[in-house]
């Protein structure tokens, strides 16, 4: 059998721990299953071929939108026909056009074209474009694919309203794995309640501004003892600069530090409160990585966080757009000063596998 991967837009960020997730997933599996050949179609990123594992790499298509839309639209079907596959595995959101009569599964880890928030195009362009345009491909691709994979239980509730056409049984729900070897337990000797910590990136929704409002708000009431820490170096974007020199202009305690590497993440919320102001998210995975950690969490009163926290005792839901309700949950976590629950009652369950799904597609 063959079967061929497309994800040709990871590069970095989400999209590319995907790949990297389902290719250690395709490696551990291919001890027991020889029989099936695996090819990987992406653009710049490297992967390690081996007996039954290959890659193809057509990395101009990163030069444009022009680009890839010709690649999507006339390269990839020509590339399913000539190594004359039996399955597709779409990991970026897209199925392949042009296909018949060959399965394809497609994951949806693009949660814009599902949300209730609303972007403007004059202020929001990318993302408006994702949203309305790109969205109604994406919404085309889950009611043409045979299966589709989302994160979380919202994902599929929200696809299921707006798709049309589509069986519920096609839409498996598979949450992203953790690396349990990463997740520390709870350092009681220096587990802070006043050191707050945001691993995001700097998109507009991540929110990071909300942050900065409450951390003014706080310091006006006097209260001064605690810090921020951004995973961000001030630079990435417009409105991230404008940020980093207000947090300067000011003299907030906001640190950016810039990326660091996953045992530093795991180390962080071993020692700090999580704060998760994000308003939009497929799944939030640094919300469970801090939950199997037991940290304490501050975070949007969103869909996907009540879903990833759910009966978890150690969080505080806030208004993401309220620098006020912000500013407070924080001044509480402040006031606490020790962090007294830190026994986790949290057990890792084993979820059913991408592979599983792509096997067993018809």
């Amino acid at each position: 059998m063959r079967i061929m991967v497309f994800d040709v837009p990871a590069e970095s960020g989400g999209a590319l721990s995907i790949l990297n997730d389902f290719y250690q997933e395709v490696k551990d599996c291919c001890k027991e299953q020889d029989e099936i050949e695996w090819y990987f179609v992406l653009s710049t990123t490297y992967l390690e071929e081996r007996d039954n594992i290959k890659t193809l790499n057509y990395p101009w298509v990163k030069k444009s939108w022009l680009h890839r839309f010709y690649f999507d639209r006339f390269i990839a079907p020509k590339i399913v026909n000539k190594y004359n596959v039996d399955k597709i595995l779409s990991l970026q959101n897209l199925v392949v056009p042009k296909i018949k009569r060959i399965p394809q599964i497609v994951y949806i880890h693009q949660s814009l074209p599902f949300v209730n928030y609303k972007f403007k195009f004059m202020n929001e362009t990318k993302f408006w474009v994702y949203q309305n345009l790109i969205g109604k491909s994406i919404t085309n691709s889950i009611e043409k694919a045979n299966k589709t994979i989302v994160q979380t239980n919202w994902m599929k509730d929200a696809i299921i309203k707006k798709a049309k056409n589509v069986e519920e049984n096609n839409i498996k729900v598979i949450p992203p794995k953790v690396d349990i070897k990463k997740i520390k337990t709870l350092n009681k000797e220096i587990y802070s309640m006043k050191t707050f910590f945001y691993p995001a990136s700097a998109q507009y929704y991540k929110n990071h501004r909300v942050i900065v409002g409450a951390c003014q708000k706080l310091i006006a009431e006097g209260i001064k003892d605690f810090n921020v820490i951004f995973t961000l170096n001030g630079n990435e974007t417009e409105h991230i600069r404008s940020l980093y020199l207000k947090v300067k202009d000011k003299s907030l305690p906001i640190s950016f530090i810039g990326r660091i590497s996953r045992d530093e993440v795991f180390e962080y919320y071993s020692k700090c409160v999580l704060l998760f102001p994000s308003y939009i998210e497929t799944f939030g995975m640094p919300l469970l990585e801090a939950k199997l950690t037991n940290s304490f969490i501050i975070a949007s009163d969103a869909p996907f966080t009540h879903e990833i926290l759910k009966d978890y005792d150690n969080v505080r839901f806030i208004d993401p757009f309220n620098n006020y309700d912000v500013s407070k949950n924080m001044k509480e976590a402040i006031k606490k000063e020790k962090y007294n629950n830190m026994e986790s009652n949290n057990p890792i369950t084993k979820n059913v596998t991408i592979i599983e799904q792509v096997l067993s597609s018809n």
